[in-house]
């Protein structure tokens, strides 16, 4: 008998462990109005789209990613940069596969703001001990292919939510996300910000689907990167200049990181310019009350 592959996930993700992540609504957007649920398999969000007007657009500008201190969340100042590009990072990339992605000078079709409403820290102790079981397995049974789930203690998680405005301030996308790592599908790092940092590059892929697609990112079978970004991935320059901000992606040195369970920060040289460069235009009065599409 066969069962089908979510199904068989979600089991493995009951048994591995799961860190929850609060579902916030922190503020930062311009309107929350009819925002409609929207779950996946380990992601918990609400959204709304405007999908005639953000496929209509063609040209898209980034601020840079806000990660405010709070007191309950205990990641540094430079954790908090390091997580906030990370998000920036892979939006350009996931942008740049429909828009043409302009700096913060330019004038652009929809500005896309994100921001971090909560980070719940990862345990450098038990992801430790956690890699370390991975590597007496590979000693105890080289060359035997028996995953080792990671110990279901001590995961991270990361809250974030975002919108996509047009040139006069209207919202045309929003999102609130929340998704905790879990001991199947997300590795080890030995960092305080290590899971929250692997999960915004989950939280660009997802918002940079609603966007460019009108349609909620979950659900559907999962599309294949485009040959085009592999080379940005491995550290190469990215499509467009605008995104140069962010920095390059870590390329084989963060990959061989990730594998080891290293901190971000070895591997990542973070953003090139201040997130103060990429600042965000002023709200625009009655820009909440436009009525939008909702999937």
């Amino acid at each position: 008998m066969r069962f089908p592959r979510t199904a068989l996930m979600g089991a493995a993700l009951a048994l591995g462990g799961c860190a929850t992540a609060p579902l916030e609504q922190a503020g930062s957007l311009r309107s929350y109005d009819r925002m409609l649920e929207a779950n996946g398999l380990v992601t918990r969000s609400k959204i709304r789209v405007n999908k005639q007007d953000v496929l209509a657009a063609k040209t898209i500008r980034i601020a840079s990613t806000v990660f405010p201190a709070r007191t309950d969340v205990v990641l540094t100042e430079k954790e908090r940069r390091l997580v906030a590009n990370a998000i920036s990072r892979e939006l350009c990339l996931r942008l740049s596969e429909r828009f043409r992605v302009v700096s913060s000078d330019d004038d652009a079709d929809l500005t896309v703001q994100a921001t971090v409403t909560h980070a719940a820290p990862t345990s450098p102790t038990a992801s430790g001990a956690s890699k370390a079981l991975s590597i007496a397995k590979t000693v105890a049974l080289p060359g035997v292919p028996v995953p080792v789930p990671r110990l279901p203690v001590g995961l991270g998680s990361l809250s974030v939510e975002a919108e996509a405005r047009d040139f006069a301030g209207f919202q045309k996308a929003a999102m609130v996300w929340a998704r905790g790592a879990n001991s199947i599908t997300n590795s080890p790092r030995v960092a305080n910000e290590g899971d929250a940092y692997d999960l915004a590059a989950d939280f660009g892929t997802d918002f940079a689907k609603l966007v460019t697609t009108g349609e909620s990112p979950f659900g559907g079978i999962p599309a294949l990167p485009p040959m085009d970004s592999i080379p940005v991935r491995l550290g190469g320059a990215p499509k467009y200049v605008a995104c140069e901000a962010f920095g390059r992606f870590p390329g084989i040195t963060g990959f061989a990181g990730q594998g080891l369970g290293l901190p971000p920060a070895w591997t990542d040289s973070g953003a090139k310019e201040s997130p103060a460069s990429n600042p965000v235009p002023p709200p625009v009065p009655g820009a909440n009350s436009e009525q939008a599409l909702t999937q």
